[in-house]
């Protein structure tokens, strides 16, 4: 199922999304005047029996998505976004080139979190904050989102743990980046984190999950790979990000950029305003996000 955020006569809610005809399910439609308030609810009430719930038949209740404010699928996450950064070689080969990085051989996942207030809708335009950074950087990410509780998963079982995925763009301001020597700083600036437009339950995505996965810049191509080439695959996140950590129901998982990031090119192509920055990722869909100043 695609399941999505929205906003509607001043009101915000969930449904059930069928891509190809633009239509919303609300959730009080599908599963009654009690269904959960949020999809965080839901995620966190239905995990285990996403698959077997009847799947809703369009009707005239349903809203045309033109008409909807599609947001963030959890637009205040309750802990920080977790991500991982260098998980593609080609991405670690290219800031090494560049003189951005050392790293040219990754033995563990690099983690780092991004704070809540960067989470923004997938279509939002998003500010550049030109007073504190003068290099905002996109990076195309396949975004997991953890379903069920669980502390010290096994490889073998990490699949289990997954609800189901949506697309990042990790906004980087890198000088920020650089000069705190700490990513937080860099990655956390307000809405650099656009997301969406949906979240693709892990039954329509298959396995293994080995997806397309682009972005372009005004139009142009600027990365162009696929999740099979991660370093670290997602149930090898998974088991190393839950040892002696706990893993909730929501708790969302970035996976790493590929190549062909602005900073990685000579001279680096960084985001300047007016610049439209699309990413799109195969069986999900896109996001795009106008930046402004």
């Amino acid at each position: 199922m695609y399941l999505a955020t929205f906003e509607f006569d001043g009101k915000q809610g969930w449904g059930v999304v069928e891509p190809k005809t633009g239509l919303l399910c609300p959730s009080e439609l599908w599963l009654g005047e009690n269904s959960p308030k949020t999809l965080l609810e839901f995620i966190r009430l239905y995990h285990d029996e996403i698959t077997s719930l009847p799947r809703p038949k369009v009707n005239e209740k349903w809203l045309k998505l033109e008409n909807l404010h599609i947001t963030a699928p959890i637009p205040k996450p309750v802990r920080n976004v977790f991500c991982v950064g260098k998980n593609y070689q080609d991405h670690v080969s290219e800031m090494a080139k560049v003189g951005h990085s050392t790293h040219t051989e990754i033995s563990h996942p690099h983690f780092f979190t991004k704070a809540t207030n960067t989470v923004t809708g997938p279509y939002s335009k998003v500010y550049l904050h030109p007073q504190v950074t003068s290099e905002v950087d996109y990076e195309a990410e396949l975004a997991v989102i953890i379903g069920k509780r669980g502390i010290n998963i096994p490889e073998e079982k990490a699949l289990e743990h997954v609800f189901g995925y949506t697309i990042l763009n990790d906004l980087t301001a890198r000088d920020l980046q650089k000069n705190h020597v700490q990513w937080f700083k860099g990655k956390s600036l307000d809405g650099f984190c656009p997301m969406g437009p949906w979240i693709v339950t892990k039954d329509e995505i298959g396995y293994p999950v080995e997806l397309e996965i682009q972005s372009w810049v005004n139009g142009e191509l600027r990365q162009n790979s696929n999740t099979r080439y991660m370093i670290f695959h997602i149930e090898r996140l998974i088991n190393i990000l839950s040892q002696g950590m706990t893993l909730e129901p929501g708790d969302i998982l970035a996976t790493g950029t590929p190549s062909g990031v602005g900073m990685g090119f000579k001279p680096p192509k960084l985001l300047k305003p007016g610049d439209v920055v699309r990413v799109e990722i195969e069986k999900i869909g896109y996001i795009e996000n106008e930046i402004y100043a």
